[in-house]
């Protein structure tokens, strides 16, 4: 394992309320702990496997549709419930997060610790900018990934120690 904590911001800027994972990475830039990994991915099954394969903590942070939704809402998700969402993509991509961990897990690929937040979005439409209920909803979303990230520095201290 890497010993590093990586952070995969999910999402594609110029498709609304789908750059809340950019964003969340671009806020975190100049204040995670050493040895933090902040990625942008554009969620493709294949790359995420790549980038999460071997690491020992992994913090996605997504943008997903709710069935009812209620834009700007939070989620944390472990990867076991993350897998179950497997049954239909909830989100904004082709093929969900949910099949994407389920992949990982039936190929042997899980990282030691996955962990997703998501906030809930509202326009998928054309264009760069978040739409107010995930504007609103950001900042909470930025300090739940960067609490992620100590704990998770934290536990593989306690690992390694």
């Amino acid at each position: 394992m890497t010993g590093r904590v990586v952070v995969i911001g999910v999402g594609n800027p110029y498709r609304r309320d789908d750059g809340a994972g950019p964003a969340v990475v671009e806020a975190l830039s100049s204040t995670v702990p050493e040895g933090t990994l902040l990625i942008v991915s554009d969620g493709e099954p294949g790359r995420m496997l790549g980038l999460w394969t071997g690491r020992d903590s992994v913090i996605v942070v997504e943008t997903v549709h709710g069935h009812p939704g209620h834009p700007g809402r939070l989620h944390t998700l472990d990867a076991e419930t993350t897998a179950r969402c497997a049954s239909g993509p909830a989100s904004s991509h082709g093929l969900g997060l949910g099949e994407t961990v389920a992949l990982a897990a039936a190929l042997d690929r899980m990282p030691l610790e996955l962990v997703v937040h998501a906030v809930e979005g509202e326009d998928f439409g054309l264009g760069p900018g978040l739409s107010a209920a995930v504007r609103a909803a950001l900042a909470e979303l930025v300090d739940r990934v960067a609490t992620a990230v100590r704990d998770a520095h934290r536990r593989q201290r306690s690992r390694s120690g």
